[in-house]
Formats: C-alpha cells, structure tokens, sequence
C-alpha cells in the first residue's frame, strides 16, 4: 500500500511553536472562517497563505477549504459565485473586489497513486483532511491552519521542510510529475520564490520526465511561465531553471549548445533582474502592471538579438528592413510562438518592438529618435526595452523608471459622442455616406440617443 494510500498521523504544532497569529490573517478570510465554524463546518487556511505566514511573509491570497459541499458554502455566502467544472471552488466576494476562494476538502483519488493512469481523472471526489493534504503538489504547501485552537495540521512533514528550506514533492515526486508534467514548473517557481534547495529525489524525478514537459497542453505551460516572469521573482526563477535540464526543454534556443549561449544567459538575467525591481516596487496605492507581450519581448530578446543579428552596425531601410523583419517574426513564431499558443496579437506586438530595437538604437536611444517612431503608439515600449537591452548588456548603468509601469487609480475611457452634423461633415468623403452612429432624434439608431453614454 502506498503512502498516500494509508491513514496517517497528524502533526499537530501548538500555537507556541509556530509563528502564525490569527491577527495577521486577512479579517475577510476570518469572517469566512468563522462563519463556516458556526454553522457546524471545519474551515482551514490552507496552502500558500500558510506558507507565507510561517515564513514572515505577507500572503497574496488567503485560501480556505473545508468540509461543506460547493452548495452548502453559497448558502451560507450569498455574496458568491461557484467557479470550476472538474472540480467546483466558491469565490466569496468583499468590498475592494477582494476574493476569498473557498474549496470543499478533496481526496486523493484525483489519480491512480498505482499508476495504472496516464492521466488525471474527469472528475475529483470530496474527501478528508489527510486525503487533500497527500494530494498537494508540495510538502510545504500541503499545511492546514485552523482557527479554534490556532494549530498548524501537518501530515506530510511540511513544517520541518519549511525549517530546513526544502523543496519537496508529496509522495513519490515520479509518479507526481508523470501524471502532471507542469508539477514540475512549480518546484523550480517555489524554490525561487523561498530560496530553498530543491530535494534531491525531487531533482533527480525532473531530469527523469522533462522530456513529459511539450506533452501538456502549450496554453498551460505559457500560463505557467506568464506567472513566473510577473512575480518579482522571473531571475531567480530563470536561473533555477537554467541549472535544471527543464530550460533546455522549454527554451532549445537557450541551450547550452547555441552559440553565445552563456552571454545569452547572462544578459537574460540581468534584464530580467531590473523587471524584478519593478515588480517588487509595486504597492496596493501605486501597483505596478507590466503587458504579457512586453515580458515575452524580454524573454527572446537575448536570444533574438544573437540569431538575427540586432541591433546590427547599421540601420536597415527598405527591402533589408522587411526580409529581417519577415525572418525574425517566423521565428519567433516557430520557436515560441506555436510552442506556447501564443495570440496573435501579442505576436505582432512583441515582434514589432524587437525589430524596432535597432530602429532606436541606431537613432541614439533616448536621443533623436525617427518622429514617425517617436508618433507611434508602441514608441514608449520600444523605448523601455532599449533601455533593458542596454541594462543587460552592461552599457547602462541607470535603472528603467518605475513610473513607466504605474497603472493609474481609476482609468477612465474617453467616451465620444458624435452629432447627426457632426458625423454628416466627418464621413460626407467615407464609406457609407453621412450616416451618423448616434442620433439627436428621439429613439437615435439602434435605440442610442446622442446625450447617452454608451
């Protein structure tokens, strides 16, 4: 019978041998405790948020499961919605579009522990408290923080691996990666995150199934990679990954048998290393947001910059310009694109501002650029990661500025209403005439009057 098959033994840690206090718990996260409690339930903080707290650190979410059924939980949160199709979560909602997300405790038949199955079941059936621990990804995220008595429940040594700063799979991390490959992904994300070794039997199950990686679903594992490279953390996180064969894998332009490949890396790191300062000066009064199509500039810009030869010696004009730029968004498309599903949209962005790298670079930088780039929508970005490839190059010394990546507090879009003249006059040369959109008439076109906002 397997580990996870048996019954096993909870630790309990009293409240004076842990350093989690019930005032530092989010008080949304508590009402939702407490109300599970009076109404007969168990309710725990499970997984990151008890992490996070046991390491002195501020949790981004605080997360709940307990022992009421999905539709036990929405009758007791009238203020929530049920997400999920193969496995139901509550999200209770709060002022400040703040979510508690409430889960019901799942067993560990999520898979056959045997392995008999190559895959992971359609469906998940509810079960106890050991059972969802034994089906965590991580020992030190399969802790449970419950607040009668303010104990920590561990059954998977957790606790002490949070002490020995170890990164370690539950059960037998072979198995654990064969069912789900992307399991993988977040051993190197939470050993970048924590700074902690990874395991050794963990380590060795990576370099044993990487190759089950390309097998996940592409959009999954670009999911995977968006977060890392969002995180505040997307150095660490490269750099881990570099020292396990999972970069190779995910990235073979990056390997260690390209060319420059060790430059490559080095001026990775550093761009990425500046994106971590930024990220990290984010705050809830000044919260800092940087486009998905930008950070996968980053990413390919080193290896973009070998392959294609940018910025080059010289500007290119005319027929030279379009057959790099032709080149370069064909591969990127092979080597990145279609690997992991990325839209169409974020390809043609991401590809425009590498091919103006050496549009701006050879105009001066932040000098005198061309006024048609200058006029250009995606000039500021272009800008920026000029500025990154200077960093990663060791040619700057100054940071890019956090300014440039603060989402303002309440956007607003502009909205424009147009008169039956106004629109008459505008479009008396255009397609279709003068027809207006919106309408002084009672009733207007399509029902939508001109003193409406739309």
């Amino acid at each position: 019978m397997s580990e996870e098959h048996s019954t096993p033994q909870a630790t309990i840690i009293p409240e004076n041998e842990h350093p989690i206090r019930e005032h530092q718990l989010d008080r949304e996260a508590l009402k939702v405790l407490y109300r599970l409690r009076d109404a007969g339930f168990k309710g725990y903080l499970v997984g990151g948020g008890v992490r996070d707290l046991f390491l002195g650190k501020k949790p981004k979410d605080f997360d709940i499961s307990t022992d009421a059924r999905p539709g036990q939980v929405r009758n007791l949160f009238k203020n929530s919605r049920t997400i999920g199709k193969r496995f139901r979560l509550v999200q209770v909602f709060y002022r400040g579009n703040k979510i508690v997300e409430v889960s019901t405790l799942r067993s560990h038949s999520e898979y056959d522990e045997e392995g008999e199955g190559d895959f992971l079941a359609s469906n998940n059936t509810f079960g106890t408290l050991d059972e969802d621990a034994f089906r965590r990804d991580l020992t030190i995220n399969a802790l449970f923080y419950e607040i009668e008595n303010h104990t920590v429940i561990d059954y998977v040594g957790g606790v002490e691996d949070l002490n020995r700063g170890i990164i370690r799979m539950v059960g037998d991390p072979g198995l654990r990666f064969h069912h789900d490959p992307v399991r993988m992904l977040r051993v190197i994300r939470h050993a970048a995150r924590t700074g902690f070794a990874i395991d050794p039997d963990t380590f060795a199950a990576l370099g044993q199934h990487t190759d089950e990686l390309m097998l996940c679903p592409a959009s999954r594992l670009r999911d995977e990679i968006l977060k890392d490279l969002h995180s505040g953390a997307s150095s660490a996180w490269a750099e881990q990954c570099m020292a396990s064969p999972l970069w190779s894998t995910l990235f073979p332009f990056y390997g260690p048998e390209v060319e420059q490949a060790d430059k490559m890396r080095s001026m990775l790191l550093n761009m990425l290393a500046e994106i971590d300062r930024v990220h990290q000066s984010s705050t809830e009064e000044r919260p800092v947001r940087m486009d998905d199509h930008f950070l996968f500039a980053v990413l390919l810009l080193p290896w973009v910059s070998q392959a294609f030869g940018l910025p080059g010696e010289e500007r290119l004009h005319g027929p030279a310009f379009h057959e790099l730029n032709l080149a370069l968004r064909d591969g990127v498309e092979e080597h990145f694109g279609a690997p992991f599903n990325i839209q169409r949209m974020a390809k043609e962005r991401l590809c425009t501002l590498l091919i103006h790298l050496a549009t701006l670079h050879h105009a001066g930088g932040n000098g005198k650029p061309p006024r048609w780039l200058k006029n250009k929508s995606y000039y500021a970005e272009c800008r920026r990661l000029h500025d990154l490839y200077l960093l990663g190059q060791g040619e700057a010394t100054g940071g890019i500025a956090v300014e440039d990546f603060v989402q303002p507090e309440n956007p607003e879009q502009e909205v424009t209403v147009i008169s039956a003249a106004e629109s008459a006059s505008s479009h008396s040369h255009g397609r279709g005439g003068g027809a207006p959109v919106f309408s002084s008439e009672p009733g207007g076109v399509f029902g939508l009057r001109k003193d409406r906002v739309v």
